[in-house]
């Protein structure tokens, strides 16, 4: 099992590019099989969870060609749905939450689809009702096997309709707009998640010949069309990523630029760390975060405690609210972070707390962080990674940590993080791999 030795306590300094967006690459990529037509699609992160989604394409028939390190060219001319009924399939598509993306896509080119129940991270309970919802909605059918935890879907004559989404789901939607944009008439998603990992999957089927109209909104309208062209597409700059470069230059007093971010794209996360008091500069795409000996907390008007609590787009981010949780243990003042969508996603604080944080764990959703304006800094322990998110928190409380910590089942960290170690060492970090036992930490 490899780990990261990391010996903390040290300023970084330097440039850093983020990766293409994970969340967008398990949709765009999905949608290549919208079309018998080459669709490449560039900036696509070399990260786990993403290599076995464009794996599994191939399993399926897609001719996949690798033109450079981040551009791949897809061609999903002929697919074997024969693969559904195989071992392998079942056992790759419960190996990724990302493979329910393939479903609203082949629905709407052959007529019927089968995915296992997916897996990803153990963050609580993240259902896919949503997405079968608004499945039949369109016309499909669909049988749960629960003894085999598989999904068999039909639908031979998907039907434009209105469709009030029960949840702003950004997978739900991205999985129902693919199933409509080749079903018979218009398709009205009203409550539709407006991401931007969720707007760039929409401009990229305009391009191929969809006919989406909404984007950016809560309401979409889909005029369906007989069929999809090839196209070329280009994703955003992951802003987990950035968010998290952010905080890990205000954790370890570090000055860093992130490079070439799309400001315009990442909503309220830039002034959701300012309430932080992190300092940071735009030179043109580009953020600058000074070095900081200090960043201060801000209150509420009234002088209360400030609260951070995540919401769908264009509100906070889940995904970064662990990064902010890791930070405000060394700011001035305290924080109550809430964490609404998932019940698990604060199961990492515990070793928070071990490294010297002052965290009051209220409930699986609250935490109040308690701020001692790096009176006392946090110690390097031993510790395990829990899901992507918290692993990547962990690791940035061990940069900014006094003394050596070691870091377990990276395997989370690497599903969503790009040769992480080698960026962070350019960066002038002291982390490395090594292979290592995990305790039961």
């Amino acid at each position: 099992m490899n780990a990261f030795e990391i010996h903390g306590g040290k300023p970084l300094k330097g440039a850093i590019v983020p990766q293409g967006a994970k969340n967008e690459a398990l949709q765009v990529l999905s949608a290549v099989l919208l079309t018998e037509e080459e669709v490449t699609i560039s900036n696509i992160p070399d990260i786990k969870d993403v290599n076995k989604l464009i794996e599994l394409l191939g399993d399926l028939g897609v001719q996949v060609t690798r033109k450079s390190k981040d551009t791949y060219v897809f061609c999903a001319k002929t697919i074997d749905l024969d693969y559904f009924r195989s071992t392998e399939f079942k056992s790759k598509g419960s190996g990724l939450r990302g493979s329910i993306m393939i479903v609203g896509p082949l629905l709407a080119r052959f007529g019927r689809a089968a995915i296992p129940k997916p897996g990803g991270d153990k963050i609580g309970r993240r259902r896919l009702d949503t997405h079968f919802l608004g499945f039949e909605k369109l016309g499909a059918r669909f049988h749960y096997d629960a003894d085999a935890h598989f999904f068999n879907v039909d639908a031979t004559n998907l039907t434009g309709t209105y469709i009030l989404m029960d949840e702003a789901s950004v997978t739900g939607t991205a999985n129902v707009v693919m199933a409509a944009v080749l079903a018979n008439g218009t398709t009205t998603i009203y409550n539709a998640a407006c991401e931007p990992y969720l707007q760039q999957l929409c401009k990229m089927l305009n391009r191929m010949g969809a006919k989406i109209s909404g984007i950016g909104s809560n309401l979409l309208s889909i005029e369906g069309v007989d069929s999809l062209g090839g196209a070329e597409h280009r994703m955003l700059p992951d802003m987990i990523e950035i968010g998290s470069f952010i905080g890990l230059a205000a954790m370890t007093e570090s000055e860093i630029t992130i490079k070439d971010v799309h400001f315009g794209e990442l909503g309220i996360i830039p002034s959701v760390f300012s309430k932080l008091g992190i300092q940071f500069e735009l030179r043109g795409d580009d953020i600058y975060i000074p070095s900081q000996k200090s960043y201060e907390v801000d209150t509420f008007i009234d002088g209360s405690i400030l609260t951070i609590s995540d919401a769908p787009w264009p509100g906070f981010t889940p995904d970064l609210l662990s990064i902010i949780l890791v930070v405000a243990t060394q700011a001035k003042g305290n924080v109550l972070i809430h964490q609404k969508m998932f019940e698990s996603r604060l199961f990492f604080v515990d070793k928070l707390i071990d490294m010297g944080a002052q965290i009051i764990l209220c409930d699986p959703h609250r935490a109040t962080v308690i701020g001692l304006d790096k009176a006392f800094r946090l110690r390097g322990i031993e510790m395990t990674s829990p899901d992507i998110r918290a692993g990547v928190s962990l690791l940035i409380a061990a940069l900014s940590a006094q003394g050596k910590s070691v870091i377990h089942n990276i395997e989370q960290i690497e599903r969503g993080y790009q040769d992480i170690e080698l960026r962070l060492q350019a960066l002038g970090a002291d982390i490395r791999r090594i292979d290592a036992n995990p305790k039961l930490l």
